[in-house]
């Protein structure tokens, strides 16, 4: 089912209020996340993403243990292509290092970053460090504990979903040039 002509390369994700819900995180006293429950519909996405053929990267602030906790957990881990995760990388998003990391991980050219497709819950880390690069930017606009407003036009998102389920949808409809904001 991979298509060779696809406009979009691949996906990055966040793992926050993108992927897992932060208000079920339990920590340890370093901070870093060992269980928390996934946002529903999380695990289906992230599973049908990769049965599309879409190259995957987590792009994700917070300790590297985290990551492997939770999404290990849910066997959702390893089926990212590559990770960029801010305790490794030594910055955290918006920092341009993050996306690049993610991306030279995918090898993907600077010249289509217009191809790639950014998700995350925050608007001033994961939308603005997204359009900054030039990445085609969707806000999942699920977690009530971020700001809704962009503060700038650097935060607002090229796209909006309210849950996981809907990015299969959006991606389609960025394929075939017939979704919003085309």
């Amino acid at each position: 089912m991979v298509s060779h002509n696809r406009r979009i390369l691949a996906v990055c994700l966040d793992s926050g209020d993108t992927l897992v819900d932060e208000g079920t995180e339990i920590k340890d006293a370093n901070a870093v996340v060992q269980t928390a429950d996934l946002i529903p519909g999380a695990a289906q996405m992230v599973r049908d993403l990769k049965q599309r053929g879409y190259p995957l990267a987590l792009v994700a602030d917070g300790p590297a243990g985290t990551f492997h906790n939770v999404l290990g957990h849910y066997s959702l881990f390893d089926l990212f292509d590559t990770h960029a995760i801010s305790g490794e990388v030594g910055v955290d998003k918006p920092d341009a290092r993050m996306f690049r990391r993610a991306l030279d991980g995918l090898g993907i050219a600077e010249a289509d970053y217009g191809r790639v497709v950014m998700v995350g819950n925050h608007l001033g880390r994961d939308i603005k460090g997204a359009n900054a690069l030039g990445l085609i930017s969707v806000w999942l606009d699920w977690s009530p504990r971020r700001h809704k407003i962009p503060v700038d036009d650097t935060e607002v998102p090229q796209y909006t979903i309210k849950t996981p389920a809907e990015l299969i949808a959006l991606l389609e409809q960025i394929e075939t040039g017939s979704g919003p904001n085309l």
